[in-house]
């Protein structure tokens, strides 16, 4: 009987050392992006990279000028690049979305108010892929040699160029 009790007491003292060791229960209810989602999230570093080509230098623009470019974009990096920075997005604003937008420049190299315009791209990008765009500029008001800078920009993540990638510069004069 002895004998039958140590058995018992040894099973039940394993079971109870072995439910001990077992590895704790994930928390379901975390607030963090699981890695496979689906839906809007910031590019990973590896995926703000871009090339930009544009065709065609704009014409002399007249101060305060309003006009549309075209250029093309291509996605540079390894990662696809989701239209509205993910594979579904019900947000109600435009975070995350992939769009090209410009700067302007003055003639030292500084980077103006003036205005600036998005527009964001027309499809899913995946890696290697190129895509026609156009973006409505407006011409600085001031007269003079001005640079436009053309460039990515993860909405309410980050312009490209902050995250190492060439941007595309052309010279632009303004006239009255």
């Amino acid at each position: 009987m002895n004998r039958r009790i140590a058995v018992v007491t040894l099973v039940l003292g394993s079971i109870v050392l072995l439910g001990g060791c077992r590895s704790k229960p994930t928390n379901t209810s975390t607030t963090t992006q699981p890695a496979n989602s689906k839906g809007p999230a910031a590019l990973p570093q590896n995926g703000f990279k871009a090339q930009i080509t544009f065709p065609d230098d704009p014409p002399k623009l007249r101060a305060g000028e309003i006009t549309t470019i075209n250029f093309k974009v291509k996605n540079a990096s390894d990662v696809v690049w989701w239209q509205r920075g993910g594979q579904t997005n019900d947000r109600a604003d435009n975070k995350f979305y992939i769009a090209a937008g410009n700067h302007w420049l003055d003639k030292d190299g500084k980077y103006t108010t003036e205005p600036e315009g998005h527009n964001g791209i027309p499809k899913d990008l995946r890696p290697g892929e190129e895509t026609e765009m156009t973006l409505q500029i407006t011409a600085p008001k001031t007269p003079g040699e001005w640079t436009l800078e053309l460039d990515m920009v993860q909405e309410g993540v980050a312009w490209f160029r902050e995250m190492g990638s060439p941007t595309t510069k052309v010279k632009v004069t303004v006239v009255k």
